[in-house]
Order: structure tokens, then C-alpha cells, then sequence
């Protein structure tokens, strides 16, 4: 017997816990197969990723991969300079990572912040909200970020079982999109 590639019973249950379809939610071999697939789809040579210094190291390796420029912006007190980071943003940015938590500093932005700088993010720029470490926060300090996909057309939501559930060995992850996403997808990959 071969596992189900599709994994289709991970989704239904995942679909279910977010109240999002199905179709929604992509599998990885944990989040940075999901960040790694989002700078495949989204970067091409010469474009731009945004992203805060002393964040996640897989970040500018993603980028490079692809022959994109990685644009860091330094941080502020070890965490996301968010104003900064909005202000990087140019014509060529594809991708603004964000990790909240933010994995290794462990800096964290409150949800009214995070939600500010997504909104203000231009919606032809996928915005990769790394959640890998969402589970350690206090249920209070969570965002509802999977809630906000039904704003956002341009938000990925990314998340890990490795970390809080033990399950590292396994190494699953998910995003989270709305259609938005795969329409932007469709977008970049348009012949020049």
C-alpha cells in the first residue's frame, strides 16, 4: 500500500479545524517545503524578496535558489521592522516573508500590527506569513491568521507540526490561501 500523496485526510481534518476548502491547504515536507514551493511558484531571476534580518535562514537560501535578490531589512530590536519592511517593498518584490514568532530570535508582532502591514502591502506581492512557531504563543496573542486569508488575496499562511506537536521525525507542513493566491500564481508565470 502507498501513502495517499494527496493527503487527503490531513486536509479534510485541517479543513475542518480552519473552516477553509480543502483545495485550500497544501502539504509539505514540513514549512520549508511550503516556503521553498512559494519562492518556486512566485520568484523568478531578478525579482525581490523582502525579508527581516535574523529572521529564518531558509529565507535568503529559498531566494537565491531561484536567482531572485533577497532584500534584508534590519531589524528592529531582533524582530520585524515592519514600517522598514514596508518601505523595501519596490516594483520588482514579489515576496515579503514574516515570521511570527520569528524563528531564532523568538521576537513576536501582535496581531493589530501584522494585520496593519498586511493590509498594507500591495496585493501583487505574496505575503508568507511563517507561522512555525504559532502554538508556543499564548492563545490570546495569536493572530486569526487563517481568517484573514478571506481578506487578503495575497496572504500564505504557513505552519508546521514539528515544532509544538512532536512530530518533527514526520516533518509535515501546511499552507493556508485563498483562490487569490492561485490567481497571482497564474499571473507570474505569464510569458514575458
Amino acid at each position: 500500500r502507498y501513502p495517499d500523496g494527496n493527503g487527503f485526510a490531513l486536509k479534510a481534518a485541517l479543513s475542518r479545524k480552519h473552516g477553509v476548502a480543502p483545495d485550500r491547504i497544501v502539504l509539505g515536507n514540513g514549512s520549508n517545503d511550503i516556503l521553498e514551493l512559494a519562492t518556486q511558484a512566485f520568484l523568478r531571476p531578478g525579482d525581490h524578496a523582502v525579508y527581516a534580518q535574523h529572521a529564518f535562514a531558509v529565507y535568503p537560501l529559498a531566494v537565491q535558489a531561484r536567482g531572485a535578490a533577497g532584500i534584508e531589512v534590519a531589524a528592529r530590536d531582533y524582530g520585524h521592522d515592519l514600517p522598514a519592511m514596508r518601505a523595501a517593498i519596490t516594483r520588482e518584490t514579489r515576496i515579503v516573508f514574516v515570521a511570527n514568532p520569528n524563528n531564532p530570535t523568538g521576537t513576536w508582532i501582535a496581531p493589530a500590527a501584522l494585520e496593519a502591514f498586511i493590509a498594507s502591502v500591495p496585493h501583487d506581492v505574496l505575503v508568507v506569513l511563517d507561522e512555525a512557531y504559532n502554538e508556543y504563543l499564548e492563545p490570546a496573542d495569536r493572530a486569526d491568521s487563517v481568517g484573514w486569508i478571506a481578506k487578503y488575496p495575497n496572504l500564505l499562511v504557513s505552519r508546521s507540526f514539528s515544532k509544538a506537536y512532536g512530530l518533527a521525525a514526520l516533518r509535515i507542513g501546511y499552507g493556508v490561501a485563498n483562490a487569490g493566491v492561485a490567481d497571482m500564481m497564474n499571473r507570474v508565470r505569464q510569458p514575458f
